[in-house]
C-alpha cells in the first residue's frame, strides 16, 4: 500500500529540489549545523563561512607589499553587511545589495605608522569559482515578536550570505499558497531580517513555478521559460537521473545555476524608486541578445545594430535600463555612451524620470546644443533626448565617429525611417543603433527594418497574455450615429436599464429627462456621457477595487464638452489633459466658440496648476496613484507611454488606426490585482470584423499588420460566452455526487474536504467574473437567452450563498479581497436587491457572544459542530507552543468525538453537544489534567508541567512523580523569572544559562528519583521548555 507520506511537500519537491542544488554544486547544510554557525536563531549569516571568505577574497597592496586585513576590520565587515532595518525591508535590502556589488571600505594602518583605506568584498564577481555555495532546508528563523519562528523550506547561501528563498508545496497545492507564505515571511511582523539580503524567492509545487524578488506583490510573480535549450538540457542531464524532469527542476536550473543566479543578482535586479524588480525571463534573453548582437561588428568595424519588439505592458523600459546597466559595467573599458531617444516629451519625461529612480545617473538633454555638450562632457551615464534635438544637432556639429555610442530608440516604429533618422546617422554615423517598439512592425516597416538592422528579439501579444504578464483584452463597438434622434435615444436607455427593477429604472429616467431639452449638437456627446457614467458606475465603481477608465476623444472641444456631461451627471470624478490651444491635437475646431471655450479651459487650468508641465504631471499622478479621479479624458495625449495599471477601461471615441490603435488598447493591458481583463468600448465602429479564431482583424489598418503578430490583441467580446458556460459546468461537476439538491447539507458536507473547497472557491470566483462580463455587456447580454441568463443568475445566488455558509461552517479566512468587492458588486446590481450577509473573517471562539451569533446563520447541527471544530482547531494551533500538553488534551478530546461521528457511534445532535461540551471547557481553560496543589492558579508553572510530566512519564511509567515534577516545574519557573528582560528572546547567552540551569536540575531530579532519563531527553525537555517560555513571557 502507498504511504500517504510519500505524497507530502517534502518528498514530492524539498528532496528533488535539495538534490538538484546538490549537483549543481551547493553543499548542504543540515539546519542543526547552521544553527551553531549562527549562535541564535535571529541572525542568518553562516558567519564562520562568510568570514573564511573575506579572509580569502581580500588582501591589499602597498608599496609592493601584500597585506590581509585585520581580524576587527573582518568582524566589521560581517557586522555592516547585518544592516538595521529601520528605513523599511527595500531601502535596507537596497543598502545591503550596494555592499554585494561594491564592498565596504576599511582603514587599515600599515608598517610605517600611515593609515589607508582599502575595499573589502563579500563576493568574488569576477573569478565565481572563488565563492562558495551552501543550501540549508527547514531554515528556522525568529520572527520579529521574539516569541515564535518562521521556517522556509529551503535557504541558498553565497559566501554565507542568504541571497535566495525557496518555498515548496505538494503538487495538489497551489503555488498561489507558497507565493502568499512568502509574502507574509518578508512583512515586518515575520521575519524581514532574512529577506533584507535576499535577491530571487521561488514558490514551487513541482509542476508550476514562480520566481520575484523581495517585496514582490503577488501580482506580479513570473513564470520562467528557458531560452539557452541546448546549455539547458545539458545541465538537466547532468543534474536529474533516475527520474523525470519536472517544471522544478527545469526552473531551479534556469535561476539557480550558480553562474545564472550571480548574474540576475548583479545585472538584472534594479531599484524603481522604492520598488525593487527582477528581471522576467523575456528581458533578461532579450539582453542576452542584444550583448551577442552588439558584439558582432560589420565590414567597417562598427556594431550590429537592430530591433527588440516586446508588446506593450511586459516591460520596456525597464529593458532599456538593465541593458544600459550591462553595458555601462561591462563594456567600460571601451567607454561606452547611452543615449535613449524617444519622440514625445511625455515620454523623454517619464524615461529619463525612471532611468533616475534607479540611479543610473540621467541628464535630458534640452536643446540641440545641449544634446553635443552632454555627449562632449560625458558626465552621465545615460542621456535622454526627443529626436527633434538632432535637427539642431546635426547642423550645428561635426559628426561624432565613436563606435561605442548606444543610441536606444523607443518606440522605433515612429522614429527611425523618417528623415530625423537620417540626421541621428549624420550626427552619430558609427554608432550602434537599437530599436525598442511595443507594437508588432507592419508588413511594410518589416522589409525597411532590414536596412536598420535585424530583429534581435521578439515578444508577442500573445507570449504576454499566455504569461500572464499582460490581461487579454475585450472589445465592444457600440457604434453610436453622429445625428441623435428621439427613437435612439430611447433604445439607448432602454439598453442602460435593461438589467434594473422598475424603481431604479424610474430614478435613470429621471436623471435622463434634464438632457432631452438638449441642443442636438450636443446629444450624442450627452448620450455617449451618460452610458459611460452608467457603465462605469454599475461595474468598475467598487469600494475597494479603485478601477479607472480613459475616454479618448476626438478634439479639445471635445473632451471638455464630456466633462461639462460628466459634472452635470455628477456621479464620476473626471479630469481632462490636452495641450495648449496653439499645439495641434487631434481633429482642431474651426468656429471661434469653440475656441474661445478651449482658451478659457486652458487659461483656468494655468491660474490652478502654474504651467502645463504641473497641470499634466499633478493630474496624471493623482489618477495614477490617488483615489479622486475616476475617469481621465484625453486627446491624443498620454495614450501612449503613459502607465496606470489600475485603468481597465478605454472608452473611445475618436477614429484611430494601426499603431495609434494597438498604442492606445495597451493602456489598459497592465496587471492590478482582481483586473482579469482590460476593456475597449468603442463608440465610432472601429474595427469592421475581430475574429481572433480566424486571424481576422479588419479595420482601422490593421489588416496592414501580419495576422501571426496581432494574435491576441483583441478579443471580441462574445467570446467569453464559451469560458462562461465552461465555468458554469465545471461548477455543476464539482457536485455530481449530490443526490438531493434541494439538501444544502449535502453540497456543504462535499465541500468538507479541503481540496475540493479550494477548487470550489476558485471555479465560482472565475464563473462570477465571467458572469459579470455577460451582464455588463450589451452583445453578451443580446447573445444569451433569457433562460440561460436567469439560470446563472439563479446559480450565481445559490453557489455565492453556499460559498458564506462553507467559509464559516470551516473556518476559512477571507483570501479573495479583489473577488469579495467584485462579487458584492455583482450581487447588488444584477443578482438580487435584498439585504446581503457581507463575509467577515471568522471570529475568535473565545468571544462567546459573536461566536454564537455567527452559529445562529447555520442550518444543520453537523455544520454547527464542524464550525466548533474547525474554529477549536485552528485556535489551538496558534496556542498550541504556550502549553503543549493542554492543547494536546483538548486536540485528543476533539479528535475522539470527531471519529465517532464518522463511524456513525453517535448522532449529528451528539455530536454538536460534545463540541459544545469541548468549547465550554476549552474556553474556562479546563482541559482535564489533574494539577498538584502546590501549582494550582499558577499557569506558567502549569504549562513546564505538563511538558515534563509528560517526557518522563514515557520513560518512567511506574513511578508517581506528580508531586515532585510540581515542584521542578516551580523551580524552572523561578530561573525564567530571573532571566527575562528585554532582550530575552534573542540574547543566546541567556538561553543557553537558562538551558544549564534547568539541565542541572533535571540531573539533580534524574538521581534523586532513580529515573530512566536519557541526554536526549533531557535536551529534548530544555528545548521545548525553552520555546515555551519565549511564547509565555
Amino acid at each position: 500500500m502507498t504511504n500517504p507520506y510519500d505524497y507530502n511537500e517534502e518528498n514530492i519537491s524539498q528532496k528533488p529540489a535539495l538534490e538538484v542544488l546538490n549537483k549543481l554544486g551547493y553543499t548542504i547544510i543540515a539546519p542543526e549545523e547552521a544553527e551553531i554557525m549562527r549562535k541564535n536563531f535571529h541572525n542568518v549569516i553562516l558567519t564562520p563561512i562568510l568570514k573564511k571568505q573575506i579572509e580569502k577574497l581580500n588582501s591589499f597592496e602597498y608599496k609592493g607589499k601584500n597585506y590581509k586585513f585585520s581580524n576587527k576590520n573582518v568582524e566589521q565587515a560581517i557586522k555592516d553587511i547585518d544592516e538595521g532595518l529601520t528605513d523599511g525591508l527595500v531601502k535596507t535590502n537596497e543598502k545591503i545589495f550596494d555592499s554585494l556589488m561594491l564592498g565596504r571600505s576599511y582603514p587599515e594602518k600599515l608598517d610605517d605608522g600611515t593609515v589607508r583605506s582599502f575595499n573589502i568584498n563579500f563576493i568574488d564577481w569576477k573569478n565565481l569559482k572563488n565563492n562558495v555555495f551552501h543550501v540549508v532546508q527547514e531554515f528556522s528563523v525568529e520572527r520579529e515578536n521574539g516569541k515564535d519562528h518562521a521556517r522556509p523550506d529551503i535557504v541558498i547561501f553565497v559566501n554565507g550570505i542568504p541571497l535566495a528563498v525557496i518555498e515548496c508545496k505538494k503538487a495538489s497545492i497551489s503555488m498561489k499558497q507558497g507565493i502568499s507564505q512568502m509574502i507574509r515571511n518578508q512583512g515586518k511582523d515575520y521575519i524581514p531580517q532574512l529577506f533584507k539580503f535576499v535577491q530571487v524567492v521561488m514558490s514551487t509545487n513541482k509542476n508550476e513555478t514562480m520566481y520575484a524578488t523581495t517585496s514582490t506583490p503577488a501580482k506580479f510573480w513570473s513564470i520562467w521559460k528557458e531560452e539557452d535549450e541546448k546549455w539547458h538540457q545539458k545541465i538537466l542531464r547532468q543534474v536529474v537521473e533516475d527520474r523525470r524532469v519536472t517544471k522544478q527542476d527545469e526552473n531551479i536550473v534556469s535561476i539557480f545555476h550558480p553562474e545564472r543566479l550571480l548574474d540576475i543578482t548583479k545585472y538584472f535586479v534594479i531599484y524603481d524608486k522604492d520598488v525593487k524588480k527582477i528581471a522576467r525571463y523575456q528581458q533578461f534573453f532579450a539582453i542576452k541578445e542584444i550583448i551577442k548582437t552588439i558584439n558582432e561588428t560589420n565590414d567597417l568595424g562598427n556594431r550590429q545594430s537592430g530591433v527588440v519588439w516586446h508588446t506593450q505592458g511586459s516591460g520596456k523600459s525597464i529593458t532599456m535600463i538593465m541593458l544600459s546597466k550591462y553595458i555601462l559595467s561591462e563594456l567600460s573599458e571601451d567607454n561606452p555612451q547611452v543615449v535613449v531617444v524617444t519622440d514625445r516629451k511625455n515620454l523623454d519625461k517619464q524615461i529619463h524620470r525612471t532611468f533616475n529612480h534607479t540611479r543610473l545617473k540621467a541628464s535630458r538633454a534640452t536643446s540641440g546644443n545641449h544634446l553635443i555638450k552632454l555627449i562632449g562632457d560625458n558626465n552621465a551615464d545615460v542621456i535622454t533626448t526627443l529626436v527633434h534635438k538632432f535637427d539642431t544637432a546635426s547642423k550645428k556639429s561635426a559628426a561624432l565617429t565613436s563606435k561605442n555610442i548606444f543610441v536606444l530608440v523607443d518606440e522605433s516604429h515612429r522614429t527611425q525611417y523618417g528623415e530625423l533618422h537620417i540626421k541621428m546617422k549624420n550626427l552619430f554615423p558609427n554608432a550602434c543603433y537599437l530599436g525598442f517598439t511595443g507594437t508588432p512592425l507592419m508588413k511594410k516597416e518589416k522589409s525597411t527594418m532590414i536596412k536598420f538592422g535585424k530583429l534581435i528579439h521578439k515578444y508577442t501579444i500573445v507570449d504576454g497574455v499566455k504569461d500572464k504578464m499582460i490581461v487579454p483584452l475585450l472589445y465592444e463597438g457600440k457604434m453610436i450615429e453622429q445625428t441623435v434622434n428621439r427613437k435612439a435615444i430611447d433604445q439607448r436607455l432602454e439598453i442602460i436599464t435593461r438589467n434594473l427593477n422598475d424603481k431604479q429604472k424610474e430614478e435613470v429616467k429621471k436623471k435622463w429627462s434634464q438632457f432631452e431639452k438638449i441642443a442636438s449638437s450636443d446629444q450624442r456627446i450627452k448620450l455617449i456621457a451618460f452610458d459611460i457614467n452608467q457603465h462605469f458606475m454599475d461595474n468598475y465603481k467598487t469600494k475597494s477595487a479603485n478601477f479607472k477608465a480613459m475616454l479618448a476623444t476626438n478634439s479639445k472641444i471635445e473632451a471638455i464638452r464630456y466633462l461639462e456631461a460628466f459634472e452635470e451627471l455628477g456621479d464620476l470624478n473626471c479630469k481632462v489633459v490636452i495641450s495648449a490651444p496653439d499645439q495641434r491635437e487631434g481633429y482642431e475646431a474651426v468656429d471661434q466658440k469653440s475656441k474661445d471655450r478651449v482658451k478659457n479651459f486652458w487659461d483656468k487650468m494655468m491660474k490652478k496648476y502654474g504651467d502645463d508641465d504641473k497641470y499634466e504631471d499633478t493630474i496624471k499622478d493623482d489618477f495614477t496613484n490617488g483615489d479622486n479621479v475616476d475617469v481621465l479624458i484625453v486627446v491624443s495625449k498620454l495614450l501612449t507611454g503613459f502607465d496606470a495599471p489600475r485603468t481597465t477601461v478605454l472608452y473611445v471615441d475618436k477614429p484611430m488606426k494601426e499603431h495609434t490603435l494597438l498604442q492606445a488598447i495597451a493602456r489598459v493591458n497592465r496587471l492590478y490585482e482582481g483586473k482579469d481583463f482590460g476593456f475597449i468600448v468603442d463608440y465610432r465602429g472601429l474595427l469592421e470584423k475581430l475574429d481572433v479564431a480566424l486571424d481576422m482583424y479588419s479595420g482601422a489598418g490593421l489588416e496592414n499588420f501580419d495576422p501571426e503578430d496581432l494574435k491576441e490583441a483583441l478579443r471580441d467580446v462574445i467570446s467569453i460566452i464559451g469560458s462562461l458556460r465552461q465555468n458554469h459546468t465545471d461548477l455543476k461537476n464539482i457536485f455530481m455526487g449530490v443526490k438531493n439538491r434541494k439538501d444544502i447539507e449535502e453540497f456543504e458536507v462535499i465541500l468538507g474536504n479541503d481540496e475540493v473547497r479550494e477548487n470550489f472557491y476558485n471555479v465560482l470566483s472565475q464563473f462570477g467574473r465571467y458572469l459579470s462580463i455577460a451582464l455588463e455587456s450589451e452583445q453578451v447580454y443580446n447573445a444569451l437567452s433569457k433562460e440561460e441568463l436567469a439560470n446563472y443568475k439563479r446559480d450565481i445566488k445559490f453557489f455565492q450563498e453556499l460559498r458564506k455558509s462553507v467559509k464559516l461552517r470551516y473556518s476559512d479566512g477571507i483570501d479573495h479581497k479583489e473577488y469579495e468587492a467584485q462579487m458584492q458588486k455583482l450581487m447588488d446590481n444584477y443578482i438580487s436587491a435584498e439585504e446581503v450577509i457581507r463575509i467577515t473573517n471568522p471570529v475568535d471562539i473565545l468571544d462567546k457572544s459573536k461566536f454564537e451569533q455567527e452559529l445562529d446563520r447555520l442550518g444543520s447541527k453537523r455544520a454547527k459542530a464542524d464550525a466548533i471544530r474547525t474554529r477549536m482547531s485552528k485556535s489551538i494551533s496558534q496556542k498550541w507552543d504556550e502549553n503543549p500538553a493542554h492543547y494536546k488534551k483538548f486536540s485528543k478530546r476533539i479528535e475522539e468525538v470527531l471519529t465517532a461521528y464518522r463511524e456513525a457511534r453517535i448522532s449529528e445532535g451528539d455530536y454538536l453537544n460534545k463540541m459544545r461540551e469541548i468549547v465550554k471547557d476549552y474556553r474556562k481553560g479546563d482541559s482535564g489534567i489533574e494539577y498538584p496543589e502546590s501549582i494550582k492558579g499558577d499557569s506558567h508553572a502549569q504549562a513546564f508541567y505538563g511538558v515534563i510530566s509528560e517526557m518522563i512519564s514515557e520513560t518512567n511509567k511506574d513511578k508517581n512523580l506528580n508531586e515532585a515534577v510540581a515542584k521542578l516545574s516551580l523551580e524552572v519557573k523561578k530561573i525564567i523569572d530571573k532571566h527575562v528582560k528585554v532582550d530575552f528572546h534573542e540574547n543566546t547567552d541567556i538561553h543557553n544559562r537558562i538551558a544549564q540551569e534547568i539541565d542541572d536540575l533535571l540531573f539533580d531530579l534524574k538521581k534523586k528519583e532513580n529515573l530512566d532519563l536519557s541526554l536526549d531527553q533531557i535536551d529534548k525537555i530544555i528545548e521545548t521548555i525553552k520555546s515555551i517560555s519565549i511564547k509565555r513571557y
